[in-house]
């Protein structure tokens, strides 16, 4: 089994979310949430800082925790065909500054400002569905239930 600690950016702004569009080199494109892999000994805080400003081009701050999302991706739904485990820190951020831009030398082609309502409409990873649910509910225990992947949400 893989596993991958992240920390994810959820920043909603005037009924919209900063969405990214991930073009991987071996599959189709997706959207998902600002934000990434967190590095040997980096704090996950420090992570969603850094992961915003290099996928999109803009500053931004850490305003609360959300939630920590664990989910367990089996071998035949994972893209290297084995069983992965990514556990996910999302925070709710505030864009302070930049220009939005592609990631340079990266897998994120764009990012845009998203009508909420239009989300639904999107391929998108199951972790903008994460995200918005826990800035919807801020759930005390910081939890919300597993969100179904297939059609429009990928894992």
């Amino acid at each position: 089994m893989s596993f991958r600690l992240a920390a994810y950016a959820v920043c909603v702004e005037d009924g919209r979310v900063l969405l990214a569009r991930c073009v991987p080199p071996e599959g189709e494109s997706v959207w998902t949430l600002p934000g990434g892999g967190v590095e040997h000994a980096e704090d996950p805080f420090d992570a969603v800082i850094r992961e915003v400003a290099e996928e999109t081009g803009c500053a931004a701050v850490v305003e609360r925790l959300l939630g920590v999302d664990s989910r367990v991706i089996p071998a035949a739904e994972a893209r290297r065909g084995v069983t992965h485990q990514n556990v996910g820190v999302f925070y709710q951020v505030r864009i302070t500054g930049g220009r939005l831009r592609p990631e340079p030398n990266g897998d994120i082609a764009e990012s845009v400002w998203t009508p909420i309502p239009d989300v639904a409409r999107l391929r998108r990873s199951s972790l903008v569905d994460v995200g918005l649910a826990l800035a919807g509910t801020r759930p005390a225990t910081g939890h919300v239930p597993p969100v179904r992947a297939g059609g429009l949400v990928q894992h």
